[in-house]
C-alpha cells in the first residue's frame, strides 16, 4: 500500500525542501518506488533541488488539464532509477483547479509507488490545504530556532482538523556545538514543546544537498547517517535520533567548539 506524506512547515527557509529531496532519494536507495510531487504552485523549486530543471517538459497541471498523460509528465532521476519527479506548473498558468482533481492525480500516483512525498508550500494558506489534503502522514519540518518552533506549532494545530494518520518532525540544521552551549534548544525540549513523534535531526552542514548534481554518496558520513536515521524511523517507525553533539564532547570535543566559533 503506498504511503503519502507531505511535509511542511510553518515558515519558508527551514529547509523542507531539502529535506523532502534527501529522504527520497534514501528511500529510493533502499528499493522503494518514490515519487517527489511539487505542491507550490507556481513557486514550485523542487526540480531545480533535483537539478531537474532543464528536464520539466510537462507538469502535474498539464495532467489535470489533459494535455499529457501522468507518465509522461514524470521525471527519472539520473542517480536513482526508482525516483521519480512531478513538478506542479509554472506562474503564468491557469490555477483554476479543484482539489478533487489534485487528489485524483495524487490517487494515481499512489498506485504507481511506494511512497509519494508531497512538497508543501510554506505557510498555512490555500496551498497548504491543498497539499495536506492529499496525504495520510505528515512531517512538520522546523529549525531549533523560536520563531520556527512556533510556527511548526501553529501547523501542527492546523493539522488536527485534517485526516492525518501520523504527524513527525524533523529538527533541520541542528549546531551540534551551540546545543552543547545551550545556545540553541536541545531537540529533547524542542519534541515536548512540540508534542508529536520525533522523525529525526538532521545536522548543518555544508554538504547538504542544495542541487542534486552531489548525491548520496558525496554526503559526509554524519549527515548520511541522519538522513538514513530518519528514513529508517520513516519504514520502520522507530524513533531513533542522530546525536548531532557527539564530536564535541570531552576535550577534543571542546577543541572542536573553540575552532567553529573562530571561523
Amino acid at each position: 500500500m503506498s504511503r503519502v506524506i507531505v511535509l511542511t512547515s510553518g515558515k519558508g527557509g527551514v529547509g523542507k525542501t531539502t529535506v523532502t529531496a534527501n529522504l527520497g532519494m534514501h528511500l529510493a536507495s533502499k528499493n522503494y518506488r518514490v515519487c517527489l510531487l511539487d505542491m507550490d504552485i507556481g513557486l514550485n523549486n523542487l526540480d531545480v533541488v533535483m537539478n531537474m530543471e532543464d528536464r520539466v517538459v510537462y507538469s502535474m497541471l498539464d495532467v489535470i488539464e489533459n494535455r499529457c498523460r501522468l507518465k509522461e509528465a514524470l521525471i527519472q532521476d539520473d542517480c536513482y532509477p526508482l525516483l521519480y519527479l512531478l513538478s506542479s506548473g509554472g506562474l503564468n498558468r491557469n490555477l483554476t483547479i479543484t482539489l478533487a482533481q489534485i487528489k485524483s492525480v495524487v490517487a494515481e500516483l499512489g498506485r504507481m509507488f511506494d511512497y509519494v512525498l508531497i512538497d508543501c508550500p510554506a505557510g498555512i494558506d490555500a496551498g497548504f490545504k491543498r497539499a495536506v489534503s492529499c496525504a495520510d502522514e505528515a512531517i512538520v519540518v522546523t529549525t531549533p530556532h523560536l520563531s520556527s518552533i512556533r510556527d511548526a506549532d501553529k501547523v501542527i494545530t492546523i493539522l488536527s482538523s485534517y485526516d492525518i494518520m501520523s504527524k513527525r518532525f524533523v529538527i533541520n540544521r541542528a549546531r551540534g556545538d551551540l546545543i552543547k552551549d545551550k545556545v540553541m534548544f536541545d531537540v529533547y525540549d524542542i519534541g515536548k514543546s512540540l508534542g508529536i513523534e520525533f522523525g529525526g535531526v538532521i545536522p548543518e552542514d555544508d554538504n547538504v544537498i542544495t542541487n542534486t548534481s552531489e548525491k548520496i554518496k558525496n554526503h559526509k558520513i554524519a549527515l548520511n547517517r541522519a538522513f538514513d536515521i530518519l528514513t529508517n524511523n520513516i519504514i520502520t517507525g522507530e524513533k531513533k535520533l542522530f546525536d548531532c553533539t557527539y564530536k564535541y564532547r570531552g576535550l577534543f570535543g571542546s577543541i572542536k567548539k573553540l575552532l567553529r566559533k573562530s571561523v
